[in-house]
């Protein structure tokens, strides 16, 4: 027992495995910003406590190829994410999440999502001439589409050799929302501009309209974009189960139920590629950086795109163009940073509906270009 523990012991104190603690101080962030500031606690917990158990000396949660030991962390990962299925069943308990009446009632709404993904491609196109292979500039991109589920879906898909980097930075930067957005939409808005106030004239929608539409999107998505059609098909028959009306006892255990608890494996599988031998290198600081220019870049897009429909707008008719700023898919937390926002500058600016429309519109939209980015690199 004793020279067992000289061992252990003897490894901490080599120089490599100094990164050990550099991990586990990474791993203590997370929890912090889990439990101090309740960002994404289901994810970021799990998350940041598996990364201290995956960098403890000897760790029996990760395979142990030198004893011919598999890990349970490792399993895991090799039963939900390395085939897509933890991302795939999340988005069943996402899209029962949804409601996409706001959107229904004013479909122009859906130009905003599709302005907001702006950032996924100016991202991956900087990752490749910063000298990154295809593969991963281009699942670094979809780190922009502010959907963690997408993120590990493509990163899996292509084979990236940077997925512990790539899912981290999409669920943090996802978490962080609430500090990223705010200045940003600051600096390219003017205070007049936050002040708009826009009426909410919604339209009935009919529960057959409701029903159809994720039929429908799932089929034109798959047309369009192939590759995404099991991550839009996903969502869909999770919003189908939603808006069936027969269903509502299984509706309530997607969005409750399951999607807690596929988050929970979903934290710690991917905590297995937090390992200090891959995480720890220069690449993973680059990916970390260019993970937030992708979500400034999907905001800039998005708000930038509705100053130039206010061009065309009269007075009275224009937009606050804040809200092209909640196009990107991190739902509901983005619409509701963007409502607070208004009301900050106008207690009586009530954006909230007009963000959630403009926010599901983004879960649609970050899917449709994680399949023509995924689409764009097969072809090569």
């Amino acid at each position: 027992m004793l020279e067992f523990l000289k061992e252990v012991f003897g490894n901490i104190l080599n120089v490599d495995d100094w990164r050990m603690v550099v991990m586990w101080a990474i791993g203590g962030i997370l929890i912090y910003l889990a439990i101090a500031k309740e960002m994404e606690p289901s994810l970021l917990l799990p998350m940041g406590f598996g990364a201290i158990l995956v960098n403890l000396p000897l760790s029996g949660v990760i395979d142990q190829l030198e004893l011919g030991e598999e890990g349970a962390f490792d399993t895991l990962f090799r039963a939900g994410i390395a085939n897509e299925l933890f991302p795939l069943i999340l988005f069943i308990g996402i899209g029962a999440m949804i409601d996409f009446g706001p959107l229904l009632s004013n479909p122009k709404l859906m130009l905003f999502g599709a302005a907001a993904q702006f950032g996924i491609f100016f991202t991956m196109s900087m990752a490749a001439l910063l000298g990154f292979e295809m593969k991963d500039a281009a699942s670094i991109g979809i780190i922009g589409a502010a959907d963690g589920p997408s993120s590990i879906f493509a990163a899996q898909y292509f084979g990236s050799n940077y997925e512990g980097a790539i899912m981290v930075a999409a669920y943090s930067y996802m978490a962080l929302v609430p500090i990223i957005q705010p200045p940003v939409i600051k600096v390219i808005t003017t205070k007049k501009e936050r002040l708009i106030r826009m009426k909410y004239e919604p339209t009935s929608v009919s529960k057959t309209v409701k029903i159809l539409f994720p039929i429908v999107i799932t089929v034109i998505v798959g047309l369009v974009a192939p590759r995404s059609l099991s991550l839009i098909g996903f969502l869909m028959f999770g919003n189908l189960i939603r808006e069936c009306g027969v269903l509502n006892g299984l509706s309530e255990s997607a969005q409750h139920e399951l999607a807690n608890l596929v988050t929970i494996f979903l934290g710690i599988a991917i905590s297995t590629r937090m390992h200090y031998s891959e995480f720890l290198v220069p690449q993973t600081l680059l990916i970390m950086g260019l993970g937030l220019i992708a979500f400034v870049f999907d905001t800039v897009g998005g708000v930038m795109f509705a100053k130039i429909i206010n061009l065309f707008l009269p007075e009275g008719k224009k937009l606050n163009p804040m809200i092209g700023a909640t196009g990107i898919s991190a739902f509901p937390m983005s619409a509701r940073v963007v409502h607070k926002m208004g009301l900050e500058e106008d207690n009586q600016n009530f954006l909230l509906m007009h963000t959630i429309g403009v926010n599901v519109s983004g879960q649609i939209c970050s899917v449709i270009a994680t399949g023509v980015v995924m689409n764009l690199v097969a072809r090569g």
